[in-house]
């Protein structure tokens, strides 16, 4: 062996124990390739028999491939886990074995790949003429996981590190430690009160709510004086294990864990690079956190306006013509904030948007709280850090196998101070995590470690199997990326995440509110979203083949009984986004008034236009702000506003205030003191 590259961590074997518990043998494939027939057969050979004579509890198992055939391999083999790639003798056969890597790696990232060199030609002996660069024996080392020389032929050494890298990638340091924990049996004198389940166990009152929730969940809820559990808030051990294992699973240099959900996660980010204010560049359709952020840190917004397609009333990525633009106008913006992919699955094209905002000293924070898994399969990839994101936030939960409210933040921001960082962090997490939520991050990430991209793949063949059946109705119709791509979109090279899959209802004569309910109260079956015409299901990890018959069975049943319907519904579009009068904060924060909404019509359209909002106003769907604090309210916004609360189907609209039943709206007293212009958003930030 040339170099002992174990990252300074430990490579611990798992618990065997813990794998006996496996719904079936584990077997991971081992594939060495090589154009040297004879060399493969004998060290493969050599290699299967040390893992008969080993304990060998992944049932690693080792075949020949050759470079021809080994993208095919990567490809259909769920089993792999690991490559051992032959590097011959010359500097040429090294640099086709690093290309391969490469290919590798674009198509699974997570396995692990070692090179089997030369010693002169991987650094370690003496042939200069032969020898890369310094540089390229770096990239060398940085591309494959470990380096064997050619002639050593230690095949107990060579299997034993193989497996210990594997172990290192299915550990979850944090899991286990709170299992055994928990197995432990410790008296608890501590938070919680609960005390393990002891206070509800025997209660005569609430005793069925345990029986109901489980006895793992309350022995599992812990508190910061098991110091054993590290602390979430400054970790060390179990915990910052967790966190470096995630880092190199999702690509990021450092990754942090949370418990109270992306939300959180984009308002420490956004504190991180704005904390005392700053001007913003940020979609006005992103999440509603990013909008609370902006007032928490009494940022200056300039809001970039989505794309809706009129069709289906789905509302997609901002131009990238617009974004370029507000960058351009922009040049004192520290932050752009870009949400990536959307709720219905349109992804942008990132990697040109981000090196535009670099080139102009502008750092990036992409919300990809719906795609999480997108680095575990060629199909969906590139992610945002694989584009140069300096900041990515993910909700672990909406689409892996996390706790609801697990969620992470990825780092590969160059400046990155992680000091301020993790205070930052400490300002917004609570001091009390939720241990049984950190565990289930840890789980999330080594599932997708170990058979993300197999999970994967099965989705996505789901995926095909459930659009053809919908189409095959012949009354319902699976949306395509180019259906759901509106017109302004259409050289921005936007994606679809297909795991999205969003079914356009219109010929059933039924609106999106009304197929939901059918499908809920008929067949027991709840989808994700609706819009006026639409319906959308997502397809994750925990689709199942029964729930996928299910759902196809009913879609085939409700097309037999479709209705004429009186009246078509088209989308609402959002009122033109107006001018700021101060910055969010100050209105936010203001002396201010309630006003009616909708009393008398036109008189409280009267008593409103020109007034500064001092709340967000979100109708609920799409759950696009129509005003944000700071904001002037025109008559087109009133109106839209008193037009979602009238008739049979009114829409839900967060930030308005109920009196007696009657909806107001919160504004700035008139006598109230204004930021100075100078100070202000300014009329040009409102698009």
């Amino acid at each position: 062996m040339l170099m002992d590259k174990t990252m300074g961590l430990e490579l611990k074997m798992p618990d065997l124990g813990n794998l006996t518990e496996s719904a079936q043998p584990l077997e991971c494939r081992v594939a060495l390739i090589s154009a040297d027939r004879q060399l493969a057969g004998d060290w493969v050979n050599a290699l299967n028999a040390t893992a008969a004579q080993h304990e060998n509890p992944f049932g690693l198992c080792f075949e020949a491939v050759t470079p021809a055939g080994v993208e095919r391999l990567v490809q259909e083999e769920d089993n792999l886990q690991a490559l051992i790639v032959d590097g011959g003798c010359d500097a040429q056969s090294l640099e086709a074995a690093d290309e391969l890597a490469d290919r590798i790696h674009g198509l699974r990232s997570q396995l692990n790949i070692f090179l089997v060199a030369h010693g002169s030609l991987a650094g370690a002996g003496t042939a200069p003429q032969a020898a890369p660069s310094a540089q390229s024996l770096a990239n060398l080392r940085q591309r494959f996981d470990e380096l064997f020389d050619r002639r050593e032929g230690n095949f107990n050494h060579m299997f034993r590190l193989v497996q210990a890298f594997i172990a290192r990638r299915a550990s979850t340091p944090f899991a286990d430690t709170l299992k055994e924990y928990v197995f432990s049996a410790r008296d608890a004198w501590h938070t919680p009160g609960h005390s393990g389940g002891d206070s509800l166990r025997n209660s005569p009152w609430v005793g069925d709510f345990y029986r109901f929730m489980g006895e793992h969940v309350f022995n599992t809820d812990l508190s910061v004086s098991v110091q054993v559990l590290d602390s979430l808030l400054e970790p060390h051990s179990v915990i910052q294990e967790a966190q470096d294992l995630a880092a190199q699973a999702f690509g990021a240099r450092h990754t942090f864990f949370l418990t109270n959900g992306t939300s959180t996660a984009n308002k420490v980010v956004i504190q991180q690079i704005l904390g005392g204010g700053g001007k913003i560049i940020v979609d006005q359709a992103c999440h509603k956190s990013v909008h609370h952020a902006i007032v928490m840190n009494r940022c200056e917004p300039v809001y970039l306006k989505s794309v809706l397609h009129p069709e289906f009333g789905i509302y997609g990525p901002v131009k990238r013509s617009d974004i370029e633009q507000a960058l351009d106008e922009h040049s004192d913006a520290r932050l752009l904030v870009i949400t990536s992919c959307t709720y219905d699955g349109l992804r942008y094209d990132l990697k040109p948007i981000i090196d535009y905002a670099h080139e102009r000293g502008v750092k990036v924070l992409v919300d990809e709280a719906w795609f999480a898994h997108g680095y575990f399969h060629p199909e969906l990839r590139p992610t945002a850090l694989e584009c140069g994101a300096d900041y990515v936030t993910q909700s672990t939960h909406k689409m892996l196998s996390a706790f609801s409210q697990a969620s992470m933040i990825h780092v590969q921001d160059p400046d990155f101070d992680e000091f301020r960082f993790r205070e930052n962090l400490n300002m917004h997490a609570s001091t009390s995590p939720q241990y049984a939520m950190i565990a289930s991050l840890d789980v999330a990430r080594k599932q997708m470690a170990m058979e993300g991209y197999s999970r994967l793949k099965q989705c996505l063949q789901m995926v095909d199997t459930l659009r053809r059946a919908v189409d095959e109705t012949g009354v319902f119709r699976a949306l395509t990326r180019d259906d759901l791509i509106a017109e302004p979109l259409a050289n921005d090279n936007i994606r679809l995440d297909p795991t999205k899959v969003t079914i356009d209802i219109s010929a059933s004569g039924y609106s999106g509110k009304e197929m939901q309910i059918k499908l809920f109260d008929q067949y027991g079956i709840q989808v994700e979203k609706t819009t006026y015409n639409t319906v959308t299901v997502l397809v994750t990890l925990g689709s199942t083949e029964s729930k996928l018959l299910r759902l196809i069975h009913a879609l085939k049943q409700l097309a037999r009984n479709t209705r004429k319907r009186g009246h078509i519904a088209s989308a609402r579009k959002l009122p033109e986004f107006t001018h700021f009068n101060c910055l969010p904060a100050d209105a936010y924060f203001a002396e201010t008034e309630e006003l009616p909404l909708m009393d008398n019509g036109v008189e409280a359209t009267r008593n409103l236009v020109g007034r500064t909002c001092a709340d967000e106003i979100v109708p609920y769907p799409p759950g696009i702000p129509v005003l944000v604090p700071g904001q002037e309210i025109s008559t087109q916004i009133v109106q839209f506003l008193q037009q979602l609360l009238q008739g049979q189907n009114t829409t839900e609209i967060h930030g308005l205030i109920f009196r007696s039943d009657e909806p107001m709206l919160r504004v700035v007293k008139e006598d109230a003191p204004q930021a100075s212009p100078k100070k202000a958003a300014g009329k040009k930030s409102g698009r």
